[in-house]
């Protein structure tokens, strides 16, 4: 081989690398986004995953970029961890139709069929096909289709100049000598995935493989470690998307490279312990690029087929090497809004709405845990309780926010009365929530400031503060239920409810004041609960609020407010009947 097959070579290299990405790009362009929201929605089973990842691989040639893909739904919630790893394994398995494509550069014959098949004679008009289309058509799509052709003529260009010019390396032993070399699976494995890491595609380094295999002197010996090699490098793509991204985003690309490394490790043991029986004939035997697709496709496919049914394990076991957090909990619950606050759905208003709904009740839920905790805190302090009510306040926010812009955006598409009045009693209800959320926050710091001074009630107004607290957490969460299920029952109570909380926090001011005088608390003790009867007030007031509107869908009646109002007149009624059972029960 002299220099300037060298230059041939290296020249085919870039030829076919180039080719590689332009046709890979085309086609996720052209797909237009479907592949993804195919990806989102079709994965409800594990067989089905499988053949969809396997096609969406096959379809824009690149399993890393299918894998890169799920990784991103799987970090924003639109696809479970369990859903993820099917489609990475049909990817692996989608993959190998590239290795079948490039071995037709090996077709030998007479025929004008046959020559036909060739790349070497239909890439030319494939090329002048897609640089027509171009140049002279305007279409995005049309042209995204001659980027497409230009892609696949490139590639096959340059895998015929590599071939080519590597021809004459049969006849140097040295080179010779290195095959001979990596017939030891061990350093084959490593060759092969080192080769992928640093090009970052099993379908190109494979090609590579097909492509030495003009020389003669590859031998299948060889050439299977080297392939089970490729199958762990590419997994370095997926592991470098998973970088920066959430838990889960990190399993699945760990998913990746323990599918390929167990697989590697089952196929090499199996297949090695053969041989050493059966003494396999084929090993000595150059391969050729037929070979090579048989032998990358032989491996995915069994490998696939052997490891799906323990694909929870493979979950499992992902969730050991990467162990879940305190933080994670409401990393994924942030994640799963996102991955219903899809803006697709806004062309069907009616299940948009339903969606948000869930978000919301889900809201709620995180508000009630947020209010219990901050009671329990100001009673018994406990760091991590804090910890956890701040955690929380976040992610509420990030609710408030996410359900907030996209019910406004819901606002503005064709509703019905009804589910235009629902949509007001969101919108509205969100608002409450992250207010009293706000407020639960305001107490988990009143009880960290009293830890750090080291401040404490009285007996007294300790054990008045316990009755205060469980009148609070009562109504919010009879709140909740009510509005999760649009009880009008259970709305018309929780007014009475508030009342009764107003006059528990005047008999507390009251109660204070006597304490006071008698030396039995100090003035900065009083501010300290001042702020907190403050907070439980408020928190009344939003439940009363929620409890409006509930009112209002449900009675359509818009002056909810003048409804209460005429209520809390009217001595001797329904109303005040509860509102004496209330302040019975919480009796100071």
């Amino acid at each position: 081989m002299d220099f300037f097959d060298l230059l041939a070579m290296i020249g085919g290299l870039a030829l076919f690398l180039f080719g590689m990405h332009m046709l890979s790009e085309g086609l996720e362009k052209l797909s237009g986004g479907k592949l993804e929201r195919i990806l989102e929605r079709m994965t409800d089973s594990r067989w089905k995953a499988v053949l969809l990842g396997a096609g969406v691989t096959a379809v824009i040639q690149s399993s890393s970029a299918t894998t890169v893909m799920v990784v991103g739904f799987v970090n924003s919630g639109i696809m479970k961890l369990s859903q993820a790893i099917g489609v990475i394994m049909g990817a692996n398995v989608g993959t190998t139709i590239t290795s079948w494509l490039l071995s037709l550069t090996g077709l030998e014959g007479d025929s004008f069929l046959l020559q036909m098949i060739k790349p070497t004679s239909f890439s030319p008009i494939l090329a002048l096909i897609g640089v027509v289309f171009i140049v002279f058509l305007k279409s995005p799509a049309k042209r995204d289709i001659g980027g497409i052709l230009v892609g696949f003529a490139i590639l096959m260009t340059g895998m015929s100049t590599m071939s080519d010019a590597m021809k004459p390396l049969s006849q140097n032993p040295s080179f010779t000598g290195l095959f001979t070399m990596f017939a030891n699976p061990i350093l084959g494995l490593i060759v092969g995935a080192v080769l992928t890491a640093i090009i970052q595609s099993s379908s190109a380094s494979v090609g590579i493989l097909q492509a030495l295999c003009a020389t003669g002197t590859v031998t299948y010996a060889s050439a299977v470690p080297i392939i089970l090699g490729q199958n762990i490098g590419t997994c370095v793509t997926a592991m470098m998307s998973g970088v920066g991204a959430g838990k889960n985003a990190k399993r699945a690309a760990i998913i990746h490279l323990l599918f390929n490394v167990i697989g590697v490790a089952v196929f090499m043991a199996v297949f090695y312990v053969l041989n050493a029986f059966l003494s396999f004939a084929f090993l000595s035997k150059p391969a050729n690029g037929a070979g090579i697709a048989l032998v990358h496709t032989c491996f995915n496919v069994l490998a696939t087929l052997v490891l799906l049914p323990f694909a929870g394990q493979l979950e499992r076991l992902s969730f050991i090497l990467i162990k879940p957090d305190s933080e994670e909990a409401a990393s994924e619950a942030e994640d799963e809004i996102l991955a219903r606050m899809d803006e697709r759905l806004l062309a069907t208003p009616a299940f948009a709405l339903e969606q948000t709904n869930s978000c919301v009740f889900q809201m709620a839920d995180l508000v009630e845990e947020n209010v219990n905790e901050a009671m329990c805190v100001l009673l018994d302090y406990d760091k991590q309780t804090v910890k956890r009510i701040e955690q929380r306040e976040k992610l509420i926010d990030r609710y408030d926010d996410a359900v907030g812009g996209y019910l406004v955006k819901l606002s503005a598409k064709n509703l019905t009365e009804n589910d235009t009045m629902r949509l007001n009693m969101l919108l509205h209800g969100i608002g409450d929530l992250e207010r009293i959320a706000d407020h639960a926050m305001n107490l988990g710091e009143i009880a960290r400031s009293m830890n750090k001074k080291e401040q404490h009630f009285s007996n007294k107004a300790t054990e008045e503060l316990r009755v205060f607290s469980s009148a609070v957490v009562d109504i919010v969460q009879m709140s909740v239920q009510m509005f999760r299920d649009g009880n009008l029952a259970c709305a018309k109570q929780i007014e009475p409810f508030e009342e009764a909380i107003d006059r528990l926090q005047k008999d507390m001011k009251k109660r204070h004041t006597k304490r006071l005088r008698k030396g039995k608390c100090t003035a900065e003790m009083g501010f300290v609960l001042s702020d907190i009867t403050n907070n439980y007030e408020r928190i009344a007031d939003h439940c009363s609020n929620l409890a409006i509107g509930v009112m209002q869908l449900y009675e359509n009646d818009t002056y909810a407010h003048e409804y209460v109002d005429s209520l809390l007149k009217d001595e001797g009624s329904e109303f005040d009947l509860l509102y004496q059972q209330y302040l019975s029960k919480y009796r100071l």
